[in-house]
């Protein structure tokens, strides 16, 4: 697919950057070589290829899932503008 010049403008506009000529002229043949690149990747049969989320097969750790105050509390409050105890006190927003 080759990219024109209106279409690189066009580009540019929407990403709200401002382009010379010249420079216009370069971003053709790199979004052009870009796109050609990737229509040579479509070619590649990956019907086979399960997908994978990493190159290394690994298994997640897993934890149990339960609630907990994180073991200190009083050092998550201690710079508090105004607390009670282990809570914080914030302004009334709704009256």
């Amino acid at each position: 697919m080759k990219i024109d010049d209106a279409t690189v403008r066009h580009i540019a506009r929407l990403a709200r950057i401002k382009l010379e000529d010249a420079q216009a002229k370069s971003l053709q043949s790199e979004l052009t070589a870009i796109l050609q690149w990737v229509e040579q990747l479509n070619e590649v049969d990956t019907s086979g290829v399960e997908p994978m989320t990493s190159v290394i097969d690994t298994a997640l750790m897993m934890r149990d899932d339960e609630v907990t105050d994180g073991g200190y509390p009083q050092d998550i409050v201690k710079n508090a503008a105004e607390r009670a105890g282990q809570f914080f006190i914030v302004p009334k927003v709704v009256e």
